[in-house]
């Protein structure tokens, strides 16, 4: 047994460089078929006598025959041909073919380990003639042994990346790494060092992990702000023939503040003519590092400065009026300095900087001004037309004093109540007021220039209408009041009346209630708080006498000149029970000896009316 395994060592040796690397010694035997090792001495099977437990293929053959991939043998074959060996499991058949006399295994085709790194397979000797099985099914492996036929590839082919400026040399920035197909475990074929190509003396790559460092201290964001970095990975530990990958970094330097504002002109003019006027300080850095504040040294009762976060300039505003007639040239200094600030850059660097403004106010013509705005101005209501409200007056504020005319924006005033002098801005009624229509009128006034119609100015006017007593005061409702028949004489109440008055007195209404004092049947009782109860004065009220009652009310107010007016209250006369709750205000059918309902009689006499017709159009057919 030990002659057999010696010889198919030897064969392997020739066909199998992997396997001649190792070292042939009869202590090893056993690890060459995946055998454990036995301190030099040979380990004998008991129940078989197998040549083989593993076999090792290298990946991507080449040649132009099947690839020999080893022998199996057994010791029941004695060589007489009666030995059949039979292969099954992974690619038995396809990938693997075994000469079943001679035990032989070849590869049909180039393998690749990447795809599969090993496969596992059965075999067992028959007797060719019985097919009775003469081993068992035993189980062995073909591994296929790596090449370094893949290249190390990253997982993008550019990064991005940013470090701020000014940081110190080994500021870590990114770490890249590349992959590697090939195996891991088996020699340098998936082993990589990564190294830079591109981007020094800036920038630096750890080989080992391919993290990229800062190299270079002082790289400023000012000077340039972006790199662009090409880092390889290379298999065989770097070694001559490896194969490599690359990938590119693009790396931005992001802003510090290390750079104050400066003006690039620290003295104006600057000539405002309208309400503004704008500054502009220089910053190189970038984002929040350049936003900038700007202020008046000192302040300014005349003017301010504020910063527009947009453009990051100083907007100039006028707090007051400028007026070209009294001053004409103004001159202030401004401050200007970085909102943020960095501890690291602060020391010996003056963060701010000043500029001189000089401001010259232009003359312009200017819009007429109004002594007042808005103008409120009160009219009694009933003012006859042509009647005065009130005045409005404008002047023009340059030198010149151009003369003014007055007219009124009709859309303002479409019912056309008033009228304005265009010379002199009075203001009178063209219609008379009522109050109670409108109790104010808001309408328009406008002043232009005569020598310049373009030089306007508006001003509201608010006319208040003031009330007069011209309106009489009356019931607040319609009253639906009844009296019952079976009512004892003496003072009863029937109903509560009050009063509206569409006038408006500057003290509130107070009205008198009164009636005429010989009415027998009601009287009325004023109760000093705008409404007044009625009474009745005596009972036995009868529905076949008077089935209603008209009583007129007088109303007064208490303004000047008094208003009066009489309103009517109705009255019905109702049968009610014996809590006073009414049943029916129907006038009674009684009969003839009794007397007649009023309504009763209105029936008879509409009878005779019709028969009086009939018999005239009987008489009429007959002629």
């Amino acid at each position: 047994m030990i002659t057999n395994q010696i010889l198919l060592l030897l064969m392997l040796s020739i066909l199998w460089p992997s396997a001649a690397a190792l070292p042939f010694t009869p202590g090893n035997i056993g690890n060459l078929f995946g055998m454990p090792e036995s301190d030099g001495r040979i380990l004998q099977r008991s129940k078989r006598g197998w040549m083989w437990n593993q076999f090792f293929l290298l990946e991507e053959y080449t040649g132009n025959d099947h690839q020999y991939v080893g022998k199996l043998h057994s010791n029941m074959d004695r060589g007489d041909g009666n030995v059949k060996y039979v292969l099954t499991g992974d690619g038995a058949g396809t990938l693997f073919l075994i000469d079943e006399k001679s035990g032989d295994i070849h590869a049909t085709k180039r393998l690749d380990r990447e795809e599969k790194a090993m496969y596992t397979l059965h075999a067992k000797v028959l007797d060719r003639n019985t097919n009775a099985e003469l081993e068992p099914d035993t189980e062995f492996n073909i591994k296929i042994h790596d090449i370094n036929d893949n290249a190390p590839k990253f997982a993008k082919d550019i990064y991005f990346a940013s470090v701020p400026e000014m940081s110190e040399v080994g500021t870590s920035v990114v770490t890249v790494t590349a992959t590697d197909a090939d195996d891991q475990t088996y020699g340098n074929s998936a082993k990589l060092v990564y190294s830079i190509l591109q981007g020094q003396p800036y920038f630096s790559v750890d080989s080992e992990n391919g993290t990229i460092k800062t190299a270079l201290s002082g790289m400023d964001r000012e000077v340039k702000e972006n790199y662009q970095v090409v880092i390889q990975a290379k298999d065989m530990a770097g070694q001559m023939g490896g194969l490599s990958g690359t990938t590119t970094v693009s790396i931005t330097l992001s802003d510090v503040n290390d750079s104050p504002p400066r003006f690039a002109n620290r003295k104006g003019p600057f000539s405002i003519g309208g309400a503004i006027g704008r500054i502009k300080a220089d910053d190189p850095d970038d984002g929040r590092n350049a936003e900038m504040e700007y202020s008046i040294v000192g302040g300014h009762d005349t003017f301010n400065i504020i910063t527009d976060q947009m453009t990051q300039e100083g907007i100039i505003v006028i707090k007051k009026a400028l007026d070209y007639e009294s001053k004409r040239d103004y001159e202030f200094r401004v401050e200007v300095k970085n909102t943020y600030l960095d501890a690291r850059f602060i020391h010996g660097l003056q963060f701010k900087d000043y500029a001189t403004v000089k401001v010259t106010v232009e003359d312009v013509d200017e819009s007429p001004v109004f002594t007042r705005n808005p103008y409120i101005i009160e009219v009694h209501e009933d003012t006859a037309a042509g009647s005065f409200v009130g005045v409005v007056s404008a002047r023009d504020p340059d030198a010149d004093n151009k003369l003014v005319k007055y007219s009124i924006d009709r859309h303002t005033d479409l019912e056309r109540l008033f009228n304005i002098d265009s010379m002199n801005g009075t203001i009178t009624t063209l219609k008379a007021l009522d109050r109670e229509m409108s109790k104010w009128h808001n309408i328009s006034v406008v002043a232009t220039e005569i020598n310049n119609p373009r030089q306007t100015t508006r001003v509201p006017v608010f006319i208040k209408v003031l009330d007069v007593n011209d309106n009489a005061p009356e019931f607040a409702m319609s009253y639906d009041t009844f009296v019952c028949e079976s009512i004892k004489a003496g003072e009863v109440l029937i109903q509560t009346i009050s009063a509206v008055d569409t006038d408006e007195p500057l003290v509130g209404h107070k009205f008198v209630f009164s009636i005429s004092a010989s009415n027998p049947n009601f009287s009325i009782e004023d109760r000093d708080d705008n409404t007044a109860n009625i009474l009745t004065r005596r009972g036995g009220f009868s529905r076949r006498e008077m089935s209603m009652y008209f009583l007129p009310v007088v109303i007064s107010d208490n303004d000047y000149p008094i208003q009066s007016s009489t309103s009517t209250l109705i009255v019905r006369v109702c049968a009610c029970d014996s809590q006073g709750k009414m049943q029916s205000c129907n006038p009674e059918v009684l009969p003839f000896s009794d007397g007649l309902t009023t309504g009763a009689l209105v029936a008879i006499l509409l009878c005779v009316i019709i028969l009086l017709n009939f018999g005239l159009y009987c008489t009429l057919d007959g002629d």
